[in-house]
């Protein structure tokens, strides 16, 4: 689980081969990608809290993106090993919010930031479970 005193268990790294499909007419992964990338890496990090995205659904709690940025560096191609690092910058009443940095060996491909806002099943504003609750400030 997230512990806001031992920053590394609020960083997760990830690696991700990019698939042919995932490439436009240039041979690059095509922009919309790089938010799936994003996703996953995010759903991987709570797994690697002890918990799934499923049992977060399971227990009546959703998260969904309100806000996306992403920043492109260089390009990625396909076969290419991407590696994708996570960081939960803030978690804090009913909203996460994520910074990732996607590189290729030393290059960084792009940057960016989500903030997920927690809800339940009906889509109303829920407070973050407590498993989540974090008093961190952002560093962007």
């Amino acid at each position: 689980m997230p512990d806001a005193s031992n920053a590394n268990s609020l960083v997760h790294r990830m690696e991700i081969r990019v698939r042919y499909q995932e490439t436009d007419a240039q041979g690059h992964v095509h922009h919309s990608n790089y938010l799936n990338y994003f996703e996953a890496a995010r759903t991987e990090m709570l797994r690697s809290w002890g918990r799934s995205y499923r049992d977060l659904e399971d227990s009546g709690t959703a998260l969904v993106i309100v806000h996306a940025e992403t920043n492109y560096h260089a390009p990625a191609r396909f076969d290419d090993v991407l590696t994708v690092e996570t960081q939960l910058v803030r978690a804090k009443g009913v909203r996460l919010k994520h910074q990732y940095t996607i590189t290729r060996d030393d290059q960084t491909i792009c940057h960016g930031h989500t903030i997920a806002a927690c809800v339940d099943p009906s889509g109303k504003p829920k407070r973050l479970p407590d498993f989540l609750q974090l008093s961190i400030k952002a560093t962007t």
